[in-house]
């Protein structure tokens, strides 16, 4: 992983950071569900509903940021971003138990800190595209391991904290989690960075985009990648605890943090290896796994199996999310800040609607006396769809080519 000038180091790092902050949002608050529905009395329904909120919110803020970062620039965009994120971990340790209504509570911190999560999706991509590398689509798988080994440490740390001081003192870990957007945001004042097109060439207008029929499967794909990942990381944690039985240390060790250190290592050997290797039909691999994943973690009666499912489902989804990125950018070397932004818009889409399918089909299960197959079993069942579909459209990807 080198580039051809050490200056842009720095700038490598604080985007690595940037995905870890990422992983800190999307991923700390599906640690505490249980808590949630103990403490506040949230339902299935309501979780899900706080999981749509959270990357809707992320979607408007992909759509809508584009001719923002035009106007005001990458690095004043990304600095914002990093401190509505550090604003929205501080306050959901604060607000949840200081309103009234408690679900408000939870709403307020994760519209906050999701607008931090959008901006930092839209932005960090395209500041590593920009720089002078050698191996993009490796570089690329890279950077988002970092999204991986930053939610295998807030389930590991934020575990190990629990277990030390208590559930009730759950809301001490947003409030510690928040530092490390704030420093980064000062990382990011400094650093230098390069726009993704060269000043003088203009990128391609999200309606340009729109009419390439290339683009608009690359759109999908990262809708179905979105949701396949997503679905199995935010309820893998109440999975093992509700589902299986099985403690909440046990559960968060063997689910989520499995989850997330196989996909990061399957991004950081698709990093080292990915140009000696086929993009498409690495991901029609991983397809194929991730639906044997779901198939393992609904079907199998055994908890041991279960677990095993939900660690090979975030192997399977290593390389969706880069790699649909690396693909889009080879085929729309001119796309820039829309590109990017609307490959991010279809993914929260996943991520949004996923999960929240999952959550109220489980609902629909537990309130149905026809049904006796356990409530989140059932409701993860269905998301074999998108993988599925995945494989589908990939196969529509065989001609592509580049759109000058």
């Amino acid at each position: 992983m080198t580039t051809s000038n050490s200056k842009y180091t720095s700038t490598k790092i604080a985007c690595y950071a940037g995905y870890f902050v990422q992983a800190i949002i999307n991923n700390l608050a599906s640690l505490f569900y249980v808590i949630f529905q103990d403490e506040f009395g949230l339902n299935y329904s309501q979780i899900s509903w706080l999981i749509l909120i959270n990357f809707v919110s992320q979607i408007f803020i992909d759509f809508a940021s584009v001719k923002v970062i035009e106007k005001v620039g990458y690095r004043i965009s990304i600095v914002f971003a990093h401190a509505f994120a550090c604003a929205g971990l501080i306050l959901l340790g604060i607000l949840p138990r200081a309103f009234n209504n408690h679900f408000i509570g939870l709403v307020i911190p994760i519209i906050i800190y999701a607008i931090g999560s959008g901006l930092i999706e839209v932005l960090i991509s395209p500041i590593i595209e920009g720089l002078p590398l050698s191996n993009k689509s490796g570089e690329m798988a890279f950077l988002h391991s970092f999204y991986c080994w930053g939610q295998a440490s807030v389930v590991l740390i934020t575990t190990f904290s629990i277990k030390l001081i208590g559930t009730e003192n759950w809301i001490y870990m947003p409030m510690l989690w928040a530092v490390i957007p704030f420093f980064n945001l000062f990382a990011f004042m400094r650093v230098p960075i390069v726009p993704p097109v060269p000043e003088g060439e203009s990128e391609m207008k999200i309606s340009e985009l729109f009419r390439e029929p290339t683009f608009i499967i690359c759109a999908l794909l990262m809708l179905c990648a979105g949701a396949s990942e997503i679905a199995m990381a935010q309820w893998a944690s109440a999975f093992a605890e509700k589902s299986l039985g099985v403690s909440k240390f046990t559960g968060d060790l063997l689910g989520p943090c499995l989850f997330a250190v196989l996909m990061g290592s399957g991004r950081v050997l698709y990093g080292s290896f990915g140009d000696r290797l086929n993009l498409r039909r690495v991901l029609s691999l991983c397809a194929g796994l991730c639906i044997i994943s779901y198939l393992m973690t609904s079907l199998v009666p055994i908890p041991l199996v279960s677990l095993v499912g939900c660690g090979l489902c975030g192997l399977s989804a290593s390389t969706m999310w880069p790699g649909i990125f690396s693909l889009s950018a080879k085929a729309f070397p001119k796309g820039g800040t829309a590109m990017f932004a609307m490959l991010a818009m279809f993914g929260d889409f996943g991520c949004a609607f996923g999960p929240w399918i999952a959550g109220i089909l489980s609902d629909a299960a537990q309130a149905s006396p026809s049904i006796t197959m356990d409530p989140l079993k059932f409701g993860l069942i269905f998301c074999i769809a998108f993988p599925i579909l995945m494989i589908i459209l990939l196969n529509f990807t065989k001609s592509m080519k580049k759109v000058k």
